[in-house]
């Protein structure tokens, strides 16, 4: 036996292909990777019982009878460590609840068969998620770092290329979206903070970009002070609601880069949207906020936008090269079903690039992966909608 590996959270081993069971009740061992001399963990050669690879083995006076037992599935509660122990599956559930890693998913409802309990997404969606013009997306996640203004910025670029009129309103007050798009904070007129505090309109805010048929409202360092003074203000959770009101129709599609924290901005990007999209980097700690993040979009839909509803959630940063990111495909696409689209952001360099030349992808390197990939996840979100005429 090798030396004890490594305990990672949420994750189980298997010996083999085999889930281990309890300490206690036998250990299997497959004869392959086991020493001649292996004998059974825990129990006394002389037991009237040894259970050794699935195969039972009755002790007698005389000549011991061999018969192969039928496999039992043994719950994975304690790893079992060797030189040929490693990880194979998915997060492993805490069905005890008194100790050991809880999975990162438990918490969010499902319904049995494993379909998901919201819309479903994605091109084989039941006719009722088909989706009517204009409309208004957030792309929200409490966490950082997970890619939701690369969404916002190369999505809207893609249903731009699409023939659909789009506007990106950038809600961060660090500004990606609006530098991402070539636009510079200094050069603005107007930005996002003077229509949500100064009750400025939208259009005189609104800045073109590159791209044709997309265009942006900036964001400036102004609205880092918003959160704050969002306080005292009256009707405060329905302000960019209000103001979007008056050129929803000017556009098939307002895409909302929410900030990564739940406060009153981001409560302003959900009141005033009509769906979500949810960006989930394809790492562990990106699965532990989305059940507070879907809590958080009951609540809106409780009190302030009857509609809201998770249109979608979408994998970016896939790393085909680690175990990790597809264990985290596996499981969000068994818990959320159709939810989940089917396009898969892949982690590469170019998509990197971009934002430092102010261009999407689709400008940037139009044959990237990256390209492809948001390309293809623009006609999913869409799902073949028509233009509105005019």
């Amino acid at each position: 036996m090798g030396p004890e590996q490594p305990e990672r959270r949420g994750l189980f081993r298997r010996w083999g292909g085999a889930e281990q069971p309890p300490a206690g009740q036998g250990t299997a061992v497959h004869v392959d990777d086991a020493p001649e001399a292996a004998e059974p963990a825990g129990d006394d050669i002389s037991e009237d019982n040894i259970v050794e690879d699935n195969i039972s083995v009755e002790v007698s006076e005389d000549e011991p009878s061999v018969t192969p037992d039928p496999p039992v599935e043994a719950p994975a509660e304690e790893p079992l460590a060797g030189p040929k122990a490693r990880t194979t599956s998915s997060f492993a559930p805490n069905s005890t609840g008194d100790d050991g890693p809880e999975h990162p998913l438990r918490d969010i409802p499902r319904p049995a068969g494993g379909f998901s309990p919201l819309r479903a997404a994605g091109p084989d969606a039941p006719p009722e998620a088909a989706m009517t013009l204009p409309r208004v997306l957030a792309i929200a996640n409490q966490k950082g770092g997970v890619g939701k203004t690369t969404t916002a910025v190369n999505l809207g670029a893609g249903l731009a290329e699409l023939g659909y009129r789009v506007l990106v309103i950038d809600l961060d007050p660090q500004g990606n979206a609006t530098t991402g798009l070539g636009i510079s904070h200094r050069n603005v007129q107007g930005s996002i903070y003077d229509v949500i505090m100064n009750d400025t309109p939208v259009e005189d805010c609104v800045e073109p970009t590159s791209v044709r048929n997309l265009f942006v409202v900036p964001a400036t360092i102004d609205l880092a002070g918003a959160e704050i003074e969002l306080v005292p203000a009256f009707s405060r959770e329905l302000k960019l609601r209000r103001a979007l009101g008056e050129v929803r129709n000017d556009y098939d599609f307002t895409l909302i880069d929410c900030p990564p924290s739940l406060g009153l901005l981001t409560v302003n990007g959900l009141a005033a949207s009509d769906d979500i999209i949810v960006p989930i980097q394809c790492e562990y700690y990106a699965l532990e906020g989305l059940g507070q993040l879907l809590r958080n979009v009951s609540l809106v839909r409780s009190n302030l936008n009857p509609t809201l509803d998770v249109r979608g959630i979408v994998l970016t940063m896939y790393d085909a090269r680690t175990r990790l990111a597809e264990q985290v495909e596996h499981e969000v696409r068994t818990h959320f079903g159709s939810k989940v689209y089917r396009t898969v952001v892949p982690r590469t360099v170019r998509i990197s690039e971009a934002p430092s030349f102010g261009q999407p992808i689709t400008v940037f390197d139009s044959s990237s992966r990256g390209a492809v990939a948001y390309r293809e996840l623009a006609k999913e979100v869409s799902r073949g909608t028509s233009r509105r005429a005019g």
